[in-house]
């Protein structure tokens, strides 16, 4: 089917339903995984901090006057996720370029497959295969090699084919190795791990310094990015040029996610409950993680097909344009079960 409107000039807020060109879709995309762009609440703490901080501040967070609603919003993340200490900066972008810039000349750089561009220092890595096989071929080079500092550079998960991926693997590494671990867990925090994402779920070792960076602009909603570290690492962090020379984040935004503890936990539940209510519905041919809102299917015409019954889900080719269409539902919980037992209909009719 020829879709009978341009989606890539949408102009409202994406949510559960949307109007376009006179028709009502339902929406199952994105990355808004605990529905924060649409929950009122935390619109109306944005508006309260929007009130008191005004739309921006840009300042560096090295000038002799401060907000201080950005020490407070790091030390509470810090707290959330169970890490020592916390950096934001403006996006998750800026925090990924700034944590890898920084400690790459601790050691040898390796990169794990499909690790997010946003961790690239220059030219794209040359890992390929799956991760399983490069954890497996990393334990042998680093126990045999005489290089003792190592840098490991990966995602916390694959979105795209859902996988969580487990990095114990990393407990075989021989203890006289130093290593340092940067996980990007953009898609994980706020919804894995009972929404604290990675960061504990890494392993404890005295020669691996563990470090996330993440986006928050996904399920946490924020227009931030975040770094998740011991209070050794955090400190260098902040000690770059890039930390002091980039403009922080609107304070409102941070101002929300300070208040919105009990909102998180309970979108996260919703999503949860929305998650088991389509497992319940798809059939085995449906890929999916327990816990993770994205389903994916390998019928190349999925998209199109549930396109003809007014829904929209995920679906583009990948790795290049020239590629068949990597086709995913994504629940969130701006979801009601009516949407999703729509949803449920519909897939059983293709």
């Amino acid at each position: 089917m020829k879709a009978p409107f341009d989606f890539k000039s949408i102009a409202q807020p994406f949510s559960n339903k949307m109007l376009l060109n006179g028709h009502q879709y339902l929406y199952f995309g994105g990355t808004a995984y605990l529905g924060i762009p649409q929950h009122q609440k935390f619109i109306g703490y944005y508006i309260e901090g929007l009130q008191q901080f005004g739309l921006n501040n840009g300042t560096s967070r090295n000038n002799n006057i401060q907000l201080g609603i950005y020490d407070l919003a790091e030390q509470i993340a810090a707290e959330r996720f169970c890490a020592e200490a916390a950096l934001i900066t403006s996006s998750g972008y800026l925090a990924a370029q700034l944590t890898v810039k920084a400690l790459a000349s601790f050691g040898q750089v390796i990169y794990a497959p499909a690790t997010h561009p946003a961790l690239w220092l220059d030219e794209p890595p040359g890992s390929k295969g799956s991760f399983q096989q490069w954890a497996s071929e990393l334990v042998d080079m680093i126990n045999t090699a005489e290089q003792e500092k190592w840098v490991l550079i990966s995602n916390s998960m694959n979105n795209l084919f859902p996988e969580i991926y487990d990095f114990n693997f990393l407990r075989q590494i021989r203890t006289d190795k130093q290593l340092i671990l940067i996980v990007d867990d953009s898609h994980g925090i706020g919804v894995n791990n009972q929404g604290l994402g990675a960061y504990t779920q890494l392993p404890k070792q005295k020669n691996i310094e563990m470090v996330v960076v993440a986006s928050m602009a996904k399920a946490l909603g924020v227009d931030a990015g975040l770094v998740l570290g011991s209070g050794k690492i955090i400190a260098e962090l902040k000690n770059t040029n890039i930390f002091p020379g980039a403009s922080p984040p609107a304070a409102a935004g941070l101002y929300a996610f300070i208040k919105a503890k009990d909102i998180y936990a309970e979108a996260l539940e919703k999503l949860n409950q929305n998650i088991s209510l389509l497992s319940k519905g798809l059939d085995s041919s449906w890929e999916y993680i327990p816990g993770f809102p994205a389903f994916l299917t390998h019928k190349p015409k999925a998209g199109e097909a549930l396109l003809d019954q007014h829904i929209l889900i995920s679906s583009f080719p990948y790795p290049d344009k020239n590629s068949q269409p990597i086709n995913r539902i994504v629940l969130s919980s701006w979801h009601d079960p009516t949407d999703i037992e729509k949803l449920i209909s519909a897939v059983k009719d293709f």
